[in-house]
């Protein structure tokens, strides 16, 4: 049975003329029995840089072992990491979405360069996950992507705090409000361990969206990094690997339109980061499967918000694991007829079947039942206007303001933005508008973290509106647009704005306007010139010649 199963790494491995290639193979451990079995790549994330990778060998040991026990020959790398929480603030920050497609590139390049007949991605900072996805999507080998599990919560003052909290607490500190003493202490105890930031943002949101996707197997994500049954759901994907290598079971099966409906709809109801419609977007691309930004507020308008989680809410990703985990989620989205249940999933089990044994914890406030939702549609909406002609992203999850009006301070940077707000040059009812950090002018499309964390912590979080080209973090919350299209280096009309415009943000109405005529817009962008690209040379240079829309994904391929 397992020669059968090494489809592509026979043509490495097998007659006399591939010598070489078994002498090189040898050297790092293989004897004889592992060239008669399937060769599976471990596509690994870890890295030191970041505690959302930094546990990521342990659990790739656990994986391999799965392997190996169920008749493959497990052969690990590893890819480069970002870290967004590190680097955002920074120019350091231009790298991350950048880093998607490098993670992407990477895992396809091992992959298709030595044969391997199967993959399993490991995960964990927010840009490596869509990036493991990718790469599978572009390989459709029996595969599936493993995310390393959210941190666990640190504590402050007797409360429970995220990274979240000491981005705000910047702004805090900038207004006087928080000590500097106060400050440090807070650094020194947010991040208490491994694993990927806490509450509902891009890690953990692309995690449970990746298992409605079927890419991952259900429950699996959720598990929190540090918790032991991580190990054991780690050892369980290198068994389901083979059996899906047997069931010939491959992404292109299981990554479908009505699947990416599934994914968008997590999104929705656990009030998720606007990164995943960039992150979806992509990898509908990768398929070639239609998918639109219009189709995300389609499927926000029915799905209700049922998760009280952060940054919106009150709750972080391990109150959820604990509270009944994803397929929780699943099930009552499921009985209400949300999901389409069909769907194939890396086991070989649809979406319905893997939730059906779904079981809620007594007394759990984490979710909400469907009859008695947070709000009744989902934490994400597309606006448009003649802003945003192509779209935008706004996330509404803990938030009852629904529109703003006010005059524009504009901003060309976010680090101009930020030095603004920290001496006090932001006032209530302002919108702050920052360009020219899109995928192609950053480059990069950096996100906001800094600046909105500082508007919040200075106490103008309900207030002040701010929009962008540029992204934000699954930790930004607030009335904040992002991702605006066209962006301002491609002459969108983002470019057009100046300081006093009134600017109209209204999310019933699904409405991103500036008080101008289309005539005063064009007359303004007739003067306009493209700005000077940043980067000349180098990968920075290269990824903004090739790079897309946000509207459509931001993607390179």
């Amino acid at each position: 049975m397992a020669e059968s199963l090494k489809h592509n790494s026979k043509t490495l491995t097998e007659g006399p003329d591939r010598a070489p290639a078994r002498a090189m193979l040898r050297a790092v451990g293989l004897v004889d029995e592992d060239f008669n079995k399937p060769l599976i790549a471990v596509a690994n994330t870890w890295s030191e840089v970041t505690p959302c990778n930094y546990h990521l060998r342990e659990l790739a040991a656990s994986i391999k072992e799965g392997i190996r026990d169920a008749g493959g020959t497990p052969i690990e790398f590893n890819t480069i990491v970002v870290s967004d929480g590190i680097s955002m603030g920074t120019e350091g920050m231009k790298a991350s979405l950048i880093s998607r497609e490098v993670v992407a590139d990477s895992i396809e390049l091992a992959v298709r360069g030595h044969l391997f007949d199967g993959v399993i991605a490991i995960s964990g900072c927010d840009k490596t996950i869509p990036g493991c996805v990718m790469a599978l999507a572009r390989l459709n080998l029996p595969s599936l992507m493993l995310y390393g599990g959210s941190i666990m919560p640190g504590e402050f003052h007797g409360k429970p705090v995220s990274i979240q909290d000491v981005f705000e607490a910047v702004g805090s500190h900038s207004r006087g409000k928080m000590s500097t003493e106060e400050l440090t202490e807070l650094e020194r105890r947010a991040c208490p361990g491994a694993g990927a930031c806490g509450g509902q943002f891009t890690a953990n949101t692309m995690a449970i969206a990746f298992e409605f996707l079927g890419i991952s197997p259900m429950g699996f994500n959720g598990i929190p990094a540090l918790d032991p049954k991580k190990h054991e759901v780690s050892k369980e994907c290198g068994k389901l690997l083979i059996n899906m290598l047997k069931k010939n079971l491959r992404p292109r099966d299981i990554i479908t339109r009505p699947a990416l409906e599934n994914a968008i709809a997590a999104i929705a109801t656990t009030g998720g980061s606007t990164n995943g419609v960039l992150h979806l977007l992509s990898i509908a691309h990768e398929l070639s499967v239609p998918l639109t930004i219009d189709d995300f507020d389609t499927i926000n308008r029915k799905v209700p918000l049922l998760a009280d989680l952060k940054p919106g809410g009150q709750y972080m990703a391990a109150d959820l694991y604990q509270a009944g985990g994803t397929p929780l989620v699943a099930k009552w989205l499921l009985e209400a007829g949300h999901l389409q249940g069909e769907q194939i999933t890396v086991t070989g089990r649809s979406l319905k079947e893997e939730a059906a044994s779904a079981k809620e914890t007594a007394g759990q406030q984490v979710l909400h039942r469907v009859a008695n939702p947070i709000k009744p549609s989902g934490g994400l909406v597309i606006l448009k206007g003649n802003l945003a002609p192509d779209g935008c992203v706004v996330k509404v999850a803990g938030h009852k303001k629904l529109t703003h009006k006010g005059p524009a301070k504009v901003f060309e940077c976010e680090e101009d933005a930020f030095k603004a707000v920290q001496l006090g040059g932001i006032e209530a009812g302002d919108v702050v508008v920052i360009r020219y950090e899109g995928p192609q002018g950053g480059p990069g499309m950096r996100e906001m973290l800094g600046v909105t964390s500082a508007i919040v912590g200075a106490g103008l979080g309900e207030s002040v509106t701010l929009l962008t080209d540029g992204r934000f973090s699954g930790a930004t919350h607030g009335l904040m647009a992002g991702h605006v299209a066209p962006e301002a280096a491609k002459g969108g009309p983002i470019a057009a704005v100046q300081n006093g415009d009134i600017i109209n943000m209204d999310i019933t109405n699904r409405r991103l306007d500036v008080e101008l005529s289309d005539q005063d817009i064009q007359t303004r962008l007739k003067t306009w010139t493209p700005p000077t690209p940043r980067y000349t040379s180098g990968v920075m240079a290269k990824y903004a010649k090739l790079v897309s829309s946000a509207s459509q994904g931001a993607v390179t391929s």
